[in-house]
């Protein structure tokens, strides 16, 4: 008979049991809600995991059950996602950016049987503790607090939760498919959709994606995770961070530019991951402060693309900047943009044209282009078409739906249109729903919003499609000042960087622009109020 490998499911208990045993003494830095700054061990946070697990048992939850949690990251967050998980139940990490209404519809949708908050949300969770249909306990994340007891009754409190936990307790059995956490998209057109993660998927996606070609995270980093953990599980990195036991610092609620600047500084950080408005605001700050955060190495942007001009503006404090792609439905991972061996000897400029695309694939995952009929595209750098992604940790089926929300032949259309090239690079050229259709021909709102944003003039802005009596659509600038610049002069900026039908018509000045629950800009919204400004007069 032919010999046998052993049998061991892969589950996030086994991402904080490695941690526990093998680098139980390394450090996590807590940025408290209440402020201060919490120090713990990765083997602190697994004893309280285990505790955790324990008492929502004792409580009464039954494998499956889903806990949501309103909250920062911290310290007691982090020990959620493991104690949840590990315990066989759900961990729903919601967004508090969300409305209120949005945010009674997903509690509901995902019935959820615990809802943990930050001290935050005490007030939140009041108004909307009679509309949760299934929500047995509400838990504040730290010590009793008489006063937002009187404000909630029937409040529990974390830390008087885990003591009546057993930190020796087992992980149950789990099989590596059951669902160990839960998100859902950010809802801008109709409900929000959920998409439920397995202990395979979650652990699968570590690996790969700390692959050198990927996040690259190694014990011996320090690692500051900006993206909030309600944003696709932080991107993964608490648990590529229990994997590799790496520093790790939570940054609490305040993600200003000038409280990053000191964290990164007082913590001696060398990764961070965001998506680009933090690092507008980090860039503005470091101007401000004077710092030079000469710890931090590598930042990590995704959520949106990145602007051109970001790449020379953290190289001049020598810090390397990676872009990366992904989406809720793809946990998030779905590509890097690293170089290969052969780029090395190519000049700085041409390293930086081609790190301002979303880079390849890791192993795990395939995309593909394809056109309006479904034929798919030459990956040749040119074909552009509707962006395709598969793999283990790719949503099937959104979570309470029949229906899979794959193509036919078991693909997932990501709304993005894009084009990839021989070698596999990828490079988003636009939203579906925001590329910008003038005359037959497709113009990129994000490449007229790089050249905006380059402009020193200009802190943001964005592109929108115009409705237009004669070309159906043509674009409008809606930008955010700097400094002094006047629309002839923006304007004026565009020649000789794109087809000078290309440049937008208009350009709108405002104080600021609508930034949504995930720090994307809401163009949504910029249609409604300045679609039809053209047609105007």
């Amino acid at each position: 008979m032919f010999g046998q490998m052993m049998q061991m499911p892969l589950t996030i208990g086994s991402l904080i049991d490695h941690a526990a045993r093998f680098h139980s003494a390394g450090e996590i830095v807590s940025v408290e809600t209440a402020g201060g700054i919490e120090q713990t061990t990765w083997g602190t946070v697994s004893a309280n995991s285990r505790r955790l697990a324990s008492a929502l048992r004792k409580l009464g939850l039954e494998q499956g059950a889903r806990c949501g949690t309103i909250a920062w990251n911290n310290r007691r967050h982090l020990e959620i996602y493991f104690g949840v998980a590990g315990g066989g139940f759900v961990c729903h990490t919601i967004n508090p950016r969300m409305g209120p209404e949005q945010m009674v519809y997903v509690i509901n949708h995902a019935q959820d049987q615990v809802l943990f908050i930050d001290a935050t949300f005490v007030p939140a969770a009041s108004k909307l503790a009679p509309a949760l249909q299934h929500c047995k306990h509400i838990v504040m994340l730290g010590p009793r607090d008489d006063a937002a007891a009187d404000a909630l009754p029937g409040l529990l409190f974390f830390d008087e939760l885990l003591e009546t936990g057993n930190a020796n307790e087992p992980w149950p059995a789990l099989d590596e498919n059951a669902a160990s956490s839960l998100c859902y998209t950010s809802g801008t057109t109709g409900d929000p959709k959920g998409v439920l993660y397995s202990h395979r998927s979650t652990v699968l996606h570590t690996l790969a994606g700390n692959q050198p070609d990927g996040i690259n995270i190694s014990a011996m980093d320090t690692v500051l995770p900006v993206v909030p953990m309600f944003h696709v599980n932080a991107w993964g990195v608490p648990y590529i961070a229990a994997m590799t036991g790496c520093k790790l610092v939570l940054p609490g609620p305040n993600l200003d530019g000038k409280s990053l600047v000191n964290l990164i500084d007082s913590t001696q950080t060398t990764l961070a991951l965001g998506v680009p408005t933090i690092w507008m605001g980090l860039l503005a700050a470091l101007k401000e402060t004077g710092s030079k955060i000469p710890s931090l190495k590598r930042t990590v942007v995704g959520g949106s693309a990145l602007p051109p001009s970001m790449i020379p503006k953290f190289a001049e404090y020598g810090v390397d900047l990676l872009h990366a792609w992904g989406m809720t439905e793809t946990s998030p991972l779905g590509s890097m943009n690293q170089l290969l061996q052969r780029h090395v000897n190519l000049s700085a400029e041409d390293q930086a044209a081609i790190r301002l695309g979303q880079g390849r694939p890791p192993y795990g995952v395939d995309l593909r282009v394809v056109d309006e009929a479904g034929e798919v595209l030459p990956h040749d750098g040119a074909a552009q078409g509707d962006l395709q992604i598969r793999g283990p940790w790719i949503v099937e089926t959104y979570f309470g739906k029949d229906t899979s929300a794959l193509t036919a032949d078991g693909w997932f259309d990501t709304g993005d249109v894009a084009t990839i090239d021989s070698e596999g690079f990828m490079i988003i050229r636009d939203r579906s729903k925001d590329i910008i259709k003038s005359g037959g021909e497709w113009i990129s709102t994000v490449a007229l919003e790089n050249i905006a944003i380059a402009h020193p003039a200009i802190a943001n802005a964005a592109a929108i499609a115009a409705l237009h009596v004669k070309w159906d659509e043509r674009p409008v600038l809606i930008a955010v000042k700097a400094g002094e610049v006047s629309e002839e002069e923006l304007l004026a900026f565009y020649k000789g960087k794109v087809e000078s039908w290309q440049i937008p018509d208009r350009v709108i000045f405002v104080d600021e622009l609508p930034i949504g629950s995930t720090g994307k800009v809401q163009k949504n919204k910029l249609r409604e109020e300045f679609g039809k400004v053209l047609l105007e007069g």
